[in-house]
């Protein structure tokens, strides 16, 4: 259950609804599949699996949550080749050409027609509300997939008063400095992979991966201007990841300091060893994001 990616919230307000009342509060949204008819079915999910029945995993005064959306898959090809033909066959009885109008309802009724027919796929969304540290985390490595979760957890609560964390220095400039001056914090080790962009509108775009980032050809690069805004490194032997500009973090990894927490937890019960993983993550991670803050100046809350 380790999570792979951190999209990051700050709640504005303290969190105040315990694991019962937000199970409440979930369960007015409990996924469906989709209808026949219907594009797309989002809702909530248990996140130890469809045998459980518990929208809420609460460990160690952390509530873990989980979306499921279901989508139906209509190839544009296929849409596209019978949309012709329907249209053909109207001008042609007709004789006369479809005005845009017209063909938009006869692209409706065909959506209409298939869409029972239509494959469908689920894609499951998992995060966790920190109450006490004021975080909502996203395993999502997409903006857009944390801020649908989160725009579905707003509607059920009534507000979600979050918004993302903001520090007092600009990520891009601190990891520029990073690489600039081959000195990063003691606790950071920067790895082999990094992306430089040019500051003007539509600069240069460089990807570095398995690259000694302190070789002069890196270097060059950061003396004509470009700047870091992704960046590969590991934070006190514990975690390894990619930060972005936006303090996105990417292949998130759980090093053998973590990992070896698990080793005396003996257990076949699947409830119990994601308990387990849970309490540890949530934990570590609860350490490690005031540090990351820290990292870029501090948080910025003006």
């Amino acid at each position: 259950m380790w999570f792979k990616n951190l999209a990051l919230f700050r709640f504005t307000e303290p969190f105040q609804i315990d694991a019962a009342e937000l199970e409440q509060k979930l369960d007015a949204m409990r996924f469906r599949p989709c209808g026949s008819h219907e594009k797309f079915s989002f809702g909530w999910t248990p996140p130890l699996g469809q045998s459980a029945q518990q929208l809420v995993h609460a460990a160690n005064g952390f509530l873990m949550i989980c979306a499921n959306k279901e989508e139906k898959v209509l190839p544009a090809a296929v849409v596209n080749e019978l949309l012709q033909e329907r249209i053909q066959e109207a001008e042609t009885q007709q004789a006369r050409r479809l005005p845009k109008k017209e063909r938009d309802a006869l692209k409706d009724e065909l959506l209409f027609e298939l869409l029972p027919r239509a494959f469908s796929f689920s894609r499951q969304t998992y995060a966790y509300i920190d109450p006490k540290g004021g975080w909502l985390i996203v395993d999502a490595a997409s903006s857009k997939k944390a801020e649908d979760l989160a725009s579905l957890l707003r509607k059920y609560l009534g507000s979600l008063p979050v918004t993302p964390p903001l520090t007092r220095q600009r990520p891009v400039d601190v990891m520029t400095d990073w690489l600039n001056t081959g000195q990063a914090p003691k606790d950071i080790s920067i790895e082999n992979e990094c992306e430089l962009r040019s500051p003007e509108e539509d600069g240069g775009l460089i990807r570095c991966k398995r690259q000694d980032l302190s070789a002069p050809e890196i270097k060059n690069h950061l003396d004509t201007g470009k700047q870091v805004i992704k960046l590969a490194v590991s934070w006190a032997d514990r975690l390894s990841f990619i930060v972005d500009e936006n303090l996105a973090i990417k292949r998130l990894a759980f090093l053998d300091l973590i990992q070896d927490q698990l080793a005396g937890i003996e257990t076949d019960d699947r409830a119990e060893q994601f308990d387990a993983e849970f309490s540890i993550m949530s934990l570590e991670l609860a350490n490690f994001l005031p540090r990351l803050l820290e990292l870029f100046g501090g948080e910025n809350k003006s």
